[in-house]
């Protein structure tokens, strides 16, 4: 299936098959792999009574990583560099808005932190403090103040906690597709209300 064929109907199994074939891959110098790390992120949003979509989203965050499985991206689509705007693009058809959102500011809810929350910034990973380097640091005020007028801010936040908390070797939780069921439901839902 290619991401030409991808639709209501099928796009959770789809992801469900990248997770499979791919989600063994190191995370970025983490002591987790891909799988690890997203499904560790969606059971701390369990485990915070999160509604479906805010566990789907810090399922979903790091969906980016994968594009080159959704077909042709864009003609820059050779190193993932921006992981956060291409994971929010490949969902946008299928999920809804919040979900999008928080994975498309996944990235700028960890700058936002670390400029707004003197805390933060300690309970960085090592990656994460290397990545943050890449990824333009803390934000500036300006920056923050416009993070802060989109609708889904407050909620892309939270999945950023989860995100850095979805870092611990060995963490016990769910299976991708224990969560399918939760997927199907979210897809479905967003679909009957367009």
């Amino acid at each position: 299936m290619s991401g030409q064929d991808l639709n209501a109907d099928n796009i959770v199994e789809f992801i469900a098959d990248i997770f499979e074939r791919r989600g063994a891959e190191s995370y970025l110098g983490e002591p987790v792999t891909m799988s690890e790390h997203m499904l560790q992120g969606a059971w701390l949003a369990e485990q915070d009574s999160a509604p479906d979509v805010l566990v789907a989203a810090a399922l979903l965050h790091d969906i980016g990583h994968y594009t080159s499985e959704f077909g042709t991206y864009s003609p820059d689509d050779v190193e993932d560099k921006h992981h956060d705007e291409a994971g929010g693009e490949v969902l946008a058809p299928f999920f809804p808005p919040v979900i999008v959102e928080c994975v498309r500011l996944h990235v700028s809810a960890k700058r936002y932190l670390c400029a707004t929350d003197p805390t933060y910034f300690g309970k960085l990973s090592q990656a994460s403090v290397h990545t943050l380097s890449l990824q333009g640091g803390p934000m500036s005020a300006e920056e923050v103040a416009e993070f802060r007028k989109n609708p889904f801010h407050e909620e892309a936040v939270r999945v950023r906690i989860w995100d850095e908390g979805g870092k611990v070797a060995n963490m016990k939780t769910r299976t991708f597709r224990d969560y399918v069921p939760l997927l199907q439901r979210v897809v479905r839902e967003f679909r009957d209300r367009a």
